[in-house]
């Protein structure tokens, strides 16, 4: 299998690192972090990932405003972050398209979990 390419679109530092530390132990790469759903728009036009994880609560731009934007291809690639609490958001998130959910904090096997079901087209 291909290494796959993943955006980090979301404003922790530490939910960056653990990301980060997740997709890559499994042999995937993390090619960009943006701390805001504008900034990771740009990215996503410039980079192309494979995969995008998305935090609901951002600054500038936040995760429902980045769906918005994207065509339904891309959401199929979206793996969505929230806090305990973003119920309501979620909730949109769902109806935008978004069929992966990862609630902080996560596990690393999570990632992987969700990833593999990016791949195989599961849910």
């Amino acid at each position: 299998m291909q290494p796959l390419r993943v955006l980090v679109i979301d404003d922790s530092p530490f939910v960056y690192k653990a990301m980060k530390r997740a997709v890559e132990a499994h042999g995937h790469s993390v090619i960009g972090h943006a701390e805001n759903g504008q900034m990771g728009l740009e990215l996503i036009s410039q980079l192309k990932p494979d995969i995008i994880t998305l935090d609901v609560t951002m600054p500038i731009m936040d995760g429902l405003q980045v769906l918005q934007r994207l065509d339904h291809e891309k959401i199929d690639k979206v793996i969505m972050i929230s806090a305990m609490g973003d119920m309501e958001l979620l909730k949109q998130a769902k109806e935008y398209g978004v069929r992966f959910f990862l609630n902080k904090p996560f596990q690393p096997e999570d990632v992987i979990h969700a990833i593999n079901e990016i791949l195989t087209g599961e849910r």
